[in-house]
């Protein structure tokens, strides 16, 4: 084989890899979730678990939200519907958003979506053709397996037993009665680590199939030994084994690396995330919204784009549900670091109907990292917020507190890089028109 050869193979298994990517990460996470490895909290199959408290530093997850509690199932539909219920929650925002195999958000309960008043949903798989419940709305997962991420606005401490209440009444149970019994399928245990993930990419691949537009995408799969019945993988060409592992390297590496970039052009530091979600192409239910703006035209881009946000930001909303803008460098262009101070100045406040916050995450994990305020966000919702005379908000970024005077508007940061998300849910027409510019992070001193 030609060098020429072998690297066109190797650029195969890349995209390959992207491609993939998301699919194999996000079921390692649901798994997690449901074997408590993960999270705070865990649950079984097609059951709500309820995260008590807001997601701190003990939370490995990439860029968590600090704002809601969670409450998160991992779905199985495969043996008949479940019957979602959720509460009257008396205008509150919440979202329930349900992410397929693959992560796409395929649909949307709550606030925004379906309003927050009390209602039963059938949740069902994509070939289902039963009844329907008198006064329930479908929704349909492309996917046998889904993970419903749910986010209920917390308005601090003081607040949290109700929120408590509420997330105890959002309920799932089967439509027939029928158990459910977890059955994620499992990767040959004699294939060498070295092509573990590849592996796993097949028989995920095999059991959560891609609509029939991926067809380019699955003739790829093919050429590398993706889609067949039993492991190319156990006794490797060593040819292919080599391409295999060096494509792996490099798509890891592109996905890193646009991920850095946070994926579009930066506007005074910050990149708007509004759009990284769009890639969805295929399957649109209850609450999302089907129209060209919020889809990425072109699969290739799609499904960089979706590697992307899986690695930067795993079950993130549609940028209509609410919006995220990362900044990774100050108003000169400098990287933001941790033995350095700043002031972010918000004039006006960001525009929303919910509400906003600021989150403080370390790099490249994107986790919460312990401080000693034990502060990992602020926002419109943070006790004692001030406003400076003319109705701004400055918020002060730095590792020590900025004096007695400032800390109700202190955000700390970690030591080394950081990478600060702003969030703005249920955003409202100027962040999602783009006219809303966030200023830069200026640099004290």
């Amino acid at each position: 084989m030609t060098d020429a050869n072998m690297q066109e193979l190797v650029e195969a298994a890349a995209k390959a890899y992207i491609y993939g990517y998301p699919l194999v990460y996000n079921l390692n996470e649901a798994t997690a979730y449901l074997r408590g490895t993960k999270f705070s909290f865990k649950a079984p199959l097609n059951t709500f678990g309820y995260a008590r408290e807001l997601a701190g530093p003990e939370t490995k997850f990439v860029s968590p939200n600090n704002d809601t509690l969670y409450l998160i199932a991992v779905c199985d539909v495969s043996r008949g519907p479940l019957v979602l219920h959720v509460p009257d929650t008396a205008g509150r925002y919440y979202v329930l958003q349900f992410v397929d195999a693959w992560t796409n958000n395929f649909a949307y309960v709550g606030r925004r979506a379906t309003g927050t008043d009390q209602a039963r949903f059938l949740l069902t798989g994509s070939a289902y053709s039963g009844d329907v419940p008198d006064g329930m709305q479908v929704v349909k997962s492309p996917t046998d397996i889904f993970i419903i991420v749910g986010r209920l606005q917390v308005n601090g401490a003081a607040d949290a037993p109700a929120v408590h209440a509420l997330q105890d009444q959002f309920m799932l149970e089967s439509l027939s009665g029928v158990t459910a019994v977890e059955k994620f399928p499992q990767p040959d245990a004699r294939v060498s680590a070295d092509l573990e993930w590849w592996e796993k990419f097949r028989v995920l691949l095999a059991a959560y199939p891609p609509p029939a537009a991926d067809a380019p995408f699955l003739t790829l799969c093919e050429k590398l030994g993706l889609t067949a019945a039993e492991s190319p993988f156990v006794t490797p060409d060593a040819t292919m084994a080599q391409v295999l592992v060096a494509g792996q390297k490099a798509g890891q590496e592109k996905i890193d690396e646009i991920a850095k970039g946070g994926g579009g052009k930066p506007v005074n530091g910050w990149t708007s995330a509004l759009h990284l979600f769009d890639y969805n192409l295929d399957s649109f239910s209850l609450g999302t919204i089907d129209s060209p703006e919020w889809k990425i035209a072109d699969r290739a881009v799609a499904y960089v784009t979706r590697a992307v946000a899986a690695r930067a930001g795993l079950w993130g909303n549609h940028g209509y549900e609410a919006d995220y803008l990362f900044a990774w460098v100050d108003a000169d262009g400098n990287t933001l670091m941790g033995d350095q101070k700043y002031t972010l100045r918000l004039d006006p406040l960001p525009p929303v109907d919910a509400f906003w916050s600021l989150t403080m995450y370390n790099v490249p994990d994107f986790y919460l990292v312990a401080n000693s305020a034990d502060r990992y966000s602020i926002g419109d919702r943070t006790p004692g917020l001030k406003s400076d005379e003319d109705g701004s908000v400055t918020i002060y970024m730095q590792k020590e507190s900025p004096g007695a005077d400032k800390e109700s508007n202190w955000l700390p940061t970690p030591d080394g890089a950081f990478r600060p998300i702003l969030r703005a849910y249920a955003p409202q027409p100027p962040l999602l028109e783009g006219t809303y510019v966030l200023p830069a992070i200026q640099k004290v001193g």
